[in-house]
């Protein structure tokens, strides 16, 4: 079984939209597991905090070394990847999802504020991965799109195992347009060679 941990201060936002659809169906027949991990937990002091002021001044809280590492720490210690998203990490591609999808799973680490304590990212290894050139709220919603990017192409998710090989990136490049019926919508025909019964 390909297992996802995922590390975060928002835990109800998973699995959001990977409990619908493809991943929902094989997250619910055991293809796949996933754990949501709440960072606070592991946290010491009473209002659990997990943030402080960035050391040299300037504006924004850190995610603290300490309280991450203690929540790294306490996930099983086996061969998955730990992942950082981030927008300053290596950009996401379906190749690295796709080696990702034939590993063991991943455990993601969800950063907030102005991010993560950069001694952390080095004192455990971290890969930080990117969605693109912009930023967001937090690392959750990138860690989503990764999960479903590497959850579709596991064995037994998708009807047809050609769908992934046939698809945009598969092979460095798009996938070529796609039509269905009706054979004619709006003055715009199907194009001859695809409805020609030459596969």
């Amino acid at each position: 079984m390909w297992r996802a941990t995922v590390l975060t201060i928002f835990p109800e936002m998973f699995p959001g939209p990977l409990g619908a659809s493809l991943a929902g169906t094989a997250l619910a027949a055991g293809i796949w597991s996933l754990e949501a991990r709440d960072i606070r937990a592991a946290a010491t002091d009473r209002h659990r905090t997990v943030d402080d002021t960035p050391a040299g001044g300037g504006p924004g809280m850190v995610m603290k070394a300490d309280v991450l590492a203690k929540a790294l720490d306490a996930v099983p210690h086996d061969t998955r990847p730990r992942l950082l998203m981030s927008p300053r990490g290596r950009p996401l591609t379906q190749r690295r999802a796709s080696e990702l999808a034939y590993g063991k799973g991943v455990v993601v680490l969800c950063a907030r504020f102005e991010g993560v304590d950069e001694r952390l990212i080095a004192a455990r290894g971290l890969e930080e991965v990117s969605l693109g050139d912009f930023v967001l709220s937090g690392g959750e919603i990138p860690a989503l799109a990764l999960l479903d990017a590497c959850v579709r192409l596991l064995a037994g998710v998708m009807g047809k195992e050609a769908s992934a090989v046939e698809e945009s990136f598969a092979d460095g490049l798009l996938e070529y347009p796609q039509y269905t019926r009706p054979p004619v919508f709006e003055g715009e025909a199907i194009p001859e060679v695809l409805t020609s019964g030459d596969h």
